[in-house]
This record gives structure tokens, C-alpha cells and sequence, in this order.
């Protein structure tokens, strides 16, 4: 099987470029990060959030999985609001 595509939509570029995060960190996340929440219901693929650390910075991204194109899509990266998650960026703790 072929390694699988990563697109970005816009919003991600834009975040990542005020955000200083890399392609490099988002492959890292994508690569050993850990699936913390599960939407399967999202359209038109289902998505997922996805804690990692790159370089030791806590960070989320939000990715779609396009299965039958083998691409995963990436909606948007952050990093979690420490006042929104509990200490181990895995559980929010306000909506």
C-alpha cells in the first residue's frame, strides 16, 4: 500500500503559519499522536482529534479520513487552551 496523502484545507495553512507549526510536526502528530476524540458522523469524511507532541508543545489537529482516496485531510492544528482541557490536553473541561 502506498503511503498516504496528507492535504491541508486553508484554514489549517493559515493556522499553522500563525501558529509556527510545521508539516513536519503535523506528520509527527499524525505519525505517534493519539486519537482523543472521534466524529464519525462529520461530512463528507468522518474526523478525528488528535493530541501529540512535537518537540515537547502540546497540540491538537483536526483530521479527516478520506479511506477511499488513501489522503487524510487536515481541517485545522492548534494548541489546546490550558483554561478549555484538563492537564493532560486529553479531556475538556469546558464548552
Amino acid at each position: 500500500m502506498s503511503e498516504r496523502e496528507i492535504r491541508y484545507r486553508v484554514h489549517a495553512l493559515l493556522r499553522m503559519a500563525e501558529r509556527r507549526i510545521s508539516p513536519e510536526d503535523v506528520r509527527e502528530i499524525l505519525a505517534s499522536g493519539e486519537t482523543i476524540e472521534s466524529y464519525p458522523e462529520d461530512r463528507p469524511y468522518p474526523s478525528r482529534l488528535v493530541l501529540g507532541y512535537p518537540g515537547g508543545r502540546p497540540l491538537h489537529l483536526v483530521a479527516a479520513d478520506a479511506d477511499d482516496l488513501n489522503r487524510t485531510i487536515i481541517v485545522t492544528v492548534y494548541e489546546p487552551d490550558p483554561e478549555l482541557w484538563d492537564p493532560t490536553f486529553r479531556r475538556r473541561t469546558k464548552r
